[in-house]
């Protein structure tokens, strides 16, 4: 039996490491997000301090165009990352089911064990009579 408590560990080990892992991703994600509102937010202000919100326009701020590009990046990045959340996320579910296969084998093994147990107390019972 202490080959399956191993097997249980591993699995809460493997688990708790996807588990980690999706929520530095989704943690990732959220920062990605906030700092493209931030620089939203900033290239707004630019644009009305300039009083241009036009970015083809000649006299546009470069601060704005840098920001919007560093915007756009943080966007695609995010992005990205959603798409190995959802991979996180998987196999997560996976890790989690696989540990729960392995507490049902041993929750079956000690209710045989158990069984057997109580089997072998009524047969010396019984037999005592």
């Amino acid at each position: 039996m202490k080959s399956r408590e191993t097997l249980i560990r591993l699995k809460k080990f493997q688990a708790d490491e996807k588990r980690r892992r999706l929520n530095q991703i989704e943690s990732m994600i959220a920062d990605f997000d906030r700092m493209a509102g931030d620089l939203d937010r900033e290239i707004l202000a630019e644009e009305t301090k300039a009083g241009i919100k036009d970015s083809s326009h000649y006299a546009y701020p470069t601060y704005a165009k840098a920001a919007a590009t560093r915007r756009d990046n943080l966007k695609r990045s995010a992005d990205e990352l959603k798409e190995q959340q959802a991979d996180a996320k998987a196999a997560l579910d996976e890790a989690l089911a696989e540990l729960r296969k392995a507490e049902q084998l041993e929750e079956r093994d000690q209710l045989r064990d158990r069984v057997v147990d109580a089997s072998v107390e009524f047969g010396m019972l019984g037999a005592a009579r």
